[in-house]
């Protein structure tokens, strides 16, 4: 799993490309960065609301590092698996599935009264 809230767009450390939540309120607009929360503005109109969170931004992450980890997933089978093809080779399992598939029938011909 990698976590990439600020995705850096070139080899530059300078540059980084992030996502804007710009929400219109009842007084202007509000513009959040989304995933952190934390990093909000309010103001009169959308375009002084990204510039005021640009601003925020910049001096928010003028003295940070921002670093990616990856954390390797566990290697457990899906709970479910083991009951994957049980009963493949079950001689009553057809007449299973065409009761299954006479009583979706029986809905369908219901739903289309």
């Amino acid at each position: 799993m990698t976590n990439d809230l600020l995705k850096n767009t070139t080899n530059s450390p300078s540059i980084f490309k992030y996502s804007v939540l710009v929400e219109v309120k009842e007084d202007g607009y509000q513009a959040t960065v989304w995933g952190l929360p934390d990093c909000q503005v309010f103001s009169a109109t959308r375009e002084e609301a990204l510039k005021n969170l640009h601003e925020l931004v910049n001096t928010r992450f003028q003295n940070v590092e921002i670093v990616n980890q990856e954390i390797e997933a566990s290697k457990s089978d899906h709970p479910w698996m083991k009951f994957a093809g049980m009963y493949k080779d079950n001689p009553l399992f057809e007449d299973v599935l065409s009761n299954i598939e006479a009583y979706r029938r029986e809905l369908d011909a219901e739903i289309d009264i």
